[in-house]
This record gives C-alpha cells, structure tokens and sequence, in this order.
C-alpha cells in the first residue's frame, strides 16, 4: 500500500513540474509579445563625448557606403560631373563633353585560353590578372571606367592638368602595365601556368560621358569617336606584331620634348570611322637591341608607304623589301610587302588615299 502511495505522489510531482514550466513559458511568451509592441526608443545621448562618438559612427558607416558605390562608379567619374554643376548632375541622360586620353588593352588569345579552364577557374584567372593591372593604371592618375570580358578600358583625366599630362599619363600606365605583365607571367611560370600576352591601344580626343539607362536601372557610359579608335587600336596589336599602338595625334598632344621612342606602321582607315589615321608602335618597354632593330628600318618603312599612298608600287615594294632584308625577322615589313602586292592589282579612283582598310 506504501508503495502506491510513493507512487502516487511521484506521478503527480511531475505533472505538476510539467504546467509549471509551461506556465512560464506562456508568461515569458506574452511579456516578449508586449514588450515587442512598444515602441523602440534610440538610446538618449547625454554627453558631448557620447554625441560626438554617434557622430563619428554615422560618418565611419556614409564613408564605408561610399567605398561601397565607388567599385561600381568611379570616383573620378562622379568627381568630373561635380567640376560641371555639383554630385546632383548624376541623374539619367546627364552628358558632358571633354578631352581625355582613352586606353584599351585585351588579352591575346583569350578565347582559346577560356576553352581550357572550367568556370571557376577562369573567373580566378581574370581576377587575378585584373588586380595586377590595376596599380599601373590608378597610379598614373586614371581610372578603370569599364572591365569588357578580358578587356580594360580606362580614362585618362589628370586632374587639373593640360592634354599633355593626360597622354603622358595614358602612356606611363601602358609602360608600366608591361612591366606588371612579365611579373604576373613570373608568377604564373612558379605556378606552371602558361604565360600569357596583352595589346594596348590609346588614343587622345573628345568624347561624351554621360549617364544611360531607365529608372531602375542606371550607368555611366563614355561614347564617341575617340572611344572607337582607342578600341580599333587595341585590335591591330597583333596585325603589326606590337605591344602598344598609339595615334598621331595622341603623340601631336605629347610633343616632341617627352622622351620616348615610337615608329611609324602604317596609314591606315579602321572600321567605324572615314578619315584614316596614322599609327605609331611605342618601343619603350622593349630591350634596347630590339628597339634599335625595329628603328633601323624605319626610313625604309616611311619611304614605302609614302610611295605606296601616290600609287609607286615598284618603288614601295623596293623600300619594304630593302627594310626586310635589314631586318627579316620584323613583321612589319612582310605585312606591307604583302599590302603592295595586293593593291597593286586593283583599280582605284582618283580620290584614293592611299590607306590599308582595315575591316575589325
């Protein structure tokens, strides 16, 4: 009988635990419930050191949003619209008009190079490379306006500076993106990764930069001709077997007194545009024995194409097989050679001018 009763008693002490812990849950639940309902005040700030420290907190977190919307619009970018009428001009269809000096520069062979990587490991491989190229590019005081594919195309605005610091910039930054790429292929020869190449075209001129887009959905852009060139550019790099390809007027607005070392490759009309251009190779960031190959047959190179614009096949041809012959390695020589030979056979009017046409 005893041990019912111990029985009894143990059944009814845990019952009675059970709705007492569920008692105060209900009780916890609807104090959280009622505390929920009232309004949330901000904590009352008493002293000037504690205003002063919410002060510093809310400009800390404005300056953090502000790196933030920086790596999706350049500063720079924002910086040129305020010169013109304050930060409140950046609004859809916003444009203004200026002189800048333009770079692209594109990987080689890019395409055959993705086939080989899967998805995760070309995305690492761009972003690796792009990181490198960045420095050359910011600390020549410009600025990456877009990533296209493999491609850079970046600006060229120094601010408060003339046309000729804007070029000299552009070119500075094309040299020393050169020397960043053999230390990236250094590293990828430790790695046993193929090394790889690049082509860099710039040019100088107007251009429009304004704002596109809709409503929900706005970025900033900078179109013209001058874009189409530098672009154009870029692309003949591997045609004329050079580095970095320049424009004549990009080398007119640096002037003869800055020191580098540039020759003359053809005369040519890029697609896009009507008035042919001439273009230049710069041979800075070459060893000084291939800088002084590729000048030595530069007389040859100018005399053939002067020949070659009056129609002077046979003399053209005399001059670029004559530059071949100092230099049968160069390319450059062979390319025009080939261009003689082509052209010769055809008929042209008399308005002809005498450029390649160039169809990419």
């Amino acid at each position: 009988m005893i041990w019912v009763i111990c029985l009894i008693l143990f059944v009814y002490s845990i019952v009675a635990t059970v709705i007492l812990v569920q008692w105060k849950r209900k009780g916890r639940t609807y104090s959280d419930e009622q505390s929920s309902l009232q309004p949330r005040q901000a904590p009352i700030v008493n002293s000037e050191h504690e205003r002063e420290a919410s002060y510093l907190d809310k400009a800390d977190e404005a300056m953090q949003l502000s790196k933030t919307f920086q790596k999706f619009v350049p500063r720079q970018f924002v910086e040129h619209f305020a010169k013109s009428g304050g930060i409140g001009t950046l609004e859809l269809g916003h444009a203004d008009e200026d002189e800048v000096a333009i770079l692209f520069s594109d990987i080689r062979g890019f395409t055959s190079l993705s086939e080989r990587l899967s998805p995760q490991e070309l995305m690492g491989f761009l972003n690796s490379y792009f990181l490198r190229m960045n420095d050359p590019i910011h600390q020549n005081h410009g600025f990456i306006d877009k990533f296209i594919g493999d491609a850079i195309m970046a600006l060229f605005d120094h601010p408060g500076g003339n046309p000729k610091d804007k070029v000299q910039d552009a070119i500075q930054a094309a040299l020393d993106l050169r020397k960043a790429l053999i230390m990236y292929n250094s590293h990828r020869d430790n790695c046993e990764y193929v090394p790889i190449n690049m082509g860099i075209g710039i040019h100088y001129g107007p251009v429009i930069m304004g704002t596109v887009g809709c409503d929900d959905r706005m970025d900033t852009t900078v179109i013209g001709d001058s874009v189409n060139i530098a672009y154009r550019l870029e692309s003949l790099t591997p045609t004329y077997n050079a580095d970095i390809i320049v424009s004549a007027q990009t080398l007119e607005t640096l002037g003869d007194d800055y020191p580098i070392k540039t020759r003359l490759l053809d005369w040519v009309r890029v697609k896009g545009r009507r008035a042919p251009l001439e273009i230049y190779e710069v041979l800075d960031h070459l060893e000084q024995q291939e800088q002084e190959k590729r000048i030595s047959i530069q007389e040859h190179i100018a005399a053939g194409l002067a020949c070659r614009i009056r129609r002077q096949w046979e003399d053209a041809l005399a001059h670029f097989l004559k530059a071949k012959s100092l230099h049968p390695d160069d390319r450059l020589a062979q390319h025009h050679i080939d261009i003689c030979l082509q052209y010769q056979s055809k008929m042209f009017d008399e308005n002809w001018d005498g450029a390649y046409e160039l169809q990419k």
